[in-house]
């Protein structure tokens, strides 16, 4: 298990992660329910972009986390990257230090604005472009999950536990499948219907997708970004990555090589692919590639 900074508790560090994760569950419950209210709702939303909506709950909870983060810990040498800052090119963050925290304030943001229980906060600790502190943060689920190295919980706010419960389903056709509410194209919609998966499910936010995976809810989720569209980001998947890992699931990409962080755009794009064991996941996304190859449905590299 990786050493974390000269000085870091990881005992101490986690019940701060805690306590400030809670605190953001209160700003984002708070603005979920003014979003209810359809007369407040277009003064709480920043920017309407159809890619990248931001509302006032993105914007102060991710001061919240950067600002407790800075507040307790200002003399570790660890730089600090979220998706609002990098957005608004607030912070330049050396990306390419050893100690990078990833943070997405508000994943989910078009399901928070159209009132669904469908987002989360992301908080991962990356060294050397890895995670290996990870956070993910439903409030309205009242999950606080947590991974370090192969340790991985749920916390329920008043200090009940949930352990990970995968199912055991290690064939496609048996599988129930998560996928995107807001981020559908045809050729995922298409793959999809190829596929016949057992079941699938429509959830918002990564973090939330991958948590269905490993309560046993679902059993494997595909993201496919095309070819010069939008993608996700380094703070949509870190955090959920080590949730996901410590708890016997597999995140790569279609050709199984593990995800890489710390790129200039930081850019997750391609085919990625989340099961619920590391044992069959090679094998899922072979036969993944295979139907994407028969139907021509996405150009692949050889």
């Amino acid at each position: 298990m990786v050493k974390l900074p000269f000085g870091i508790d990881i005992n101490n560090l986690i019940d701060d992660l805690k306590i400030f994760s809670w605190e953001a569950a209160d700003i984002l419950l708070s603005y979920s329910n003014i979003l209810k209210n359809s007369s407040k709702r277009k003064d709480l939303i920043k920017n309407l972009d159809h890619d990248n909506p931001v509302t006032i709950a993105d914007l102060k909870v991710n001061k919240l986390i950067i600002n407790r983060i800075k507040e307790k810990y200002n003399d570790i040498n660890w730089e600090i990257l979220s998706e609002e800052n990098a957005k608004n090119k607030l912070v330049k963050s050396n990306i390419n230090a050893d100690w990078v925290w990833v943070i997405d304030p508000l994943d989910g943001t078009k399901d928070f604005i159209q009132g669904t229980s469908n987002y989360a906060m992301h908080i991962a600790l990356n060294f050397k472009k890895k995670p290996i502190i990870g956070v993910v943060l439903i409030p309205e689920k009242d999950e606080l999950w947590f991974a370090y190295g192969e340790r991985v919980w749920c916390e329920k706010r008043d200090g009940s536990i949930i352990k990970p419960n995968l199912s055991k389903n290690k064939t496609l056709k048996d599988m129930i499948l998560v996928t995107s509410k807001n981020h559908r194209n045809e050729t995922l919609k298409n793959l999809i219907q190829k596929i016949n998966f057992s079941e699938v499910k429509v959830m918002g936010s990564i973090g939330c997708k991958i948590a269905s995976i490993v309560r046993g809810e679902s059993d494997i989720y595909i993201c496919l970004s095309l070819p010069g569209k939008s993608s996700p980001k380094d703070w949509d998947f870190a955090a959920p990555e080590a949730i996901l890992k410590a708890s016997g699931g597999a995140i790569t990409n279609l050709a199984n090589e593990e995800l890489t962080y710390g790129r200039l755009d930081f850019a997750q794009g391609g085919i990625i692919v989340a099961s619920n064991s590391i044992e069959t996941h090679e094998k899922l996304c072979l036969e993944i590639k295979k139907i994407i190859q028969n139907y021509e449905l996405y150009p692949l590299r050889d």
